[in-house]
């Protein structure tokens, strides 16, 4: 008797378990797990979508983007009250500072169609966070949109920079969501598509 009663709990267990919402759990990409919130501000977010960056076959790092609740808009992710965070985990030795930094100067100018002017300084600041030391594998970048205070950059959990600005916010994000995304495929799975 006690055994069948021990096999029922362990069923009820596994069912529950199966039937648990994916958004609630930490997802595994490209052998990195990626946890299933990180703070902003006072607040958490949580993760909406992770995918990996990939350039000549090559894994360069996994992406997790991190909101209040799961969507697929692009328009409310990059409105001005919506927090939002993601995380890079560098998984190739072949990043370095100086690709990095190549890199996101080419994801801005894609993301705002070159439109840049007011955002040069800053983009500057926020690339100097590659520079600090040099990238290796991996290495772990938070960037968490705070509203009312900005961009945080993290490295392997260390602030680095707040980079002030709502259009900042947008021409960061946009980088890989805006229309002109550094890779489509990747953009859709952040988004959870």
């Amino acid at each position: 008797m006690k055994r069948i009663s021990f096999l029922r709990k362990m069923v009820v267990m596994l069912l529950c378990c199966t039937f648990l919402p994916v958004s609630s759990m930490a997802m595994k990409v490209g052998g990195v797990v990626l946890p299933e919130s990180i703070p902003c501000g006072k607040k958490v977010l949580y993760l909406n979508g992770a995918g990996i960056r990939k350039k000549f076959f090559l894994s360069l790092y996994v992406a997790g983007l991190y909101l209040p609740h799961r969507t697929s808009s692009v328009q409310e992710i990059l409105s001005p009250d919506t927090p939002v965070a993601l995380r890079l985990c560098i998984v190739s030795r072949l990043i370095s500072s100086h690709n990095m930094e190549k890199a996101t100067r080419e994801g801005f100018e894609k993301s705002t169609h070159g439109h840049l002017k007011g955002l040069e300084k800053r983009i500057d600041d926020f690339i100097s966070v590659f520079k600090c030391e040099p990238i290796k594998r991996g290495d772990v970048f938070d960037l968490v949109y705070v509203p009312g205070k900005g961009v945080e950059a993290y490295k392997n959990g260390k602030m680095l920079k707040v980079i002030e600005g709502v259009d900042f916010k947008q021409a960061l994000f946009g980088i890989w969501l805006s229309d002109n995304p550094v890779q489509k495929d990747l953009k859709e799975k952040l988004l959870g598509r």
